[in-house]
């Protein structure tokens, strides 16, 4: 189980061992195992200040990106609880900034939806081998702490961009895109 005693900082002993115990690829949970799925449906907390200026979360926002990166991956994203992390925490690629780089970004909630949903395909990386169509939002608003100033920031997201922080907010409360599957 990811739960334990704090100790130190807010991350708990059993995250700074999953985070902190390796520095490159973490193993990404599935549907496949019970015990992750069990994870996999937790929501996921909210980081503190303190939590963003650890060790724990520079190590585990690189080491998200090592993961959703690998060719054995090959993601668009990935979120803390697919690597076993119940944090608030994704990383997203960003195929709408020039060079599509991966960003990290704690404690994001999506706070606003814009136009009519879109039917569009999905896969994931806890869903190994499946793929199904979903209603996402292609214009949206995203509130984040930002890891350079620790304040919150909210930002605007259109296109695929939008769907992939849809998707991985998602996983945040416990929802899998396989929840939401547009059966038309």
């Amino acid at each position: 189980m990811i739960l334990a005693s704090c100790t130190g900082n807010g991350w708990t002993d059993s995250e700074r061992r999953l985070i902190m115990d390796g520095d490159g690829l973490m193993r990404v949970l599935t549907v496949d195992d019970p015990a992750d799925s069990l994870i996999l449906r937790e929501p996921s907390a909210m980081m503190s200040v303190e939590d963003l200026k650890a060790p724990e979360y520079e190590a585990l926002a690189r080491r998200m990106v090592i993961t959703v990166t690998d060719p054995s991956q090959d993601g668009v994203g990935i979120a803390g609880p697919q690597v076993g992390v119940l944090r608030r925490v994704v990383a997203v690629q960003r195929l709408d900034k020039e060079g599509e780089p991966f960003e990290v970004y704690p404690n994001i909630r999506i706070v606003a939806f814009r136009g009519e949903p879109v039917s569009g395909p999905e896969g994931c990386l806890s869903v190994p081998g499946r793929r199904g169509k979903v209603l996402r939002w292609r214009d949206i608003d995203i509130e984040y702490t930002s890891p350079k100033t620790l304040q919150d920031t909210l930002e605007t997201v259109q296109g695929f961009t939008a769907v992939i922080f849809q998707h991985e907010s998602d996983h945040l409360d416990g929802v899998l895109y396989t929840d939401k599957l547009d059966l038309e």
